[in-house]
């Protein structure tokens, strides 16, 4: 597997902040969409903790939920199919 859950948990908490609740739904996202392929269709390489917290630096601001749902938004309007990936709805 190309993310490595706890490691990108961890990065998460130290770049962006929020909860462990925030950052574990994160987790569960990025490693849904790793397992998909449809990163790796569609951009050209793996889904990495590196990829993902470089990603999620480019957002204007927020916790780890707010900065992944802008990157999904944008892989959205890029590709399309990400939609299922965004989170709606989490427990701080």
């Amino acid at each position: 597997m190309a993310i490595d859950p706890e490691r990108l948990e961890s990065r998460l908490r130290e770049e962006f902040g929020g909860t462990r609740a925030q950052s574990r739904v994160v987790v569960r996202q990025a490693v849904d969409l790793a397992d998909s392929g449809q990163y790796h269709e569609d951009v050209g390489v793996d889904l990495t903790t590196r990829v993902v917290v470089d990603e999620l630096s480019d957002a204007p601001d927020g916790g780890p939920p707010e900065r992944w749902n802008w990157w999904i938004g944008s892989l959205e309007l890029a590709y399309g199919g990400y939609g299922r990936f965004g989170i709606r709805q989490y427990r701080a």
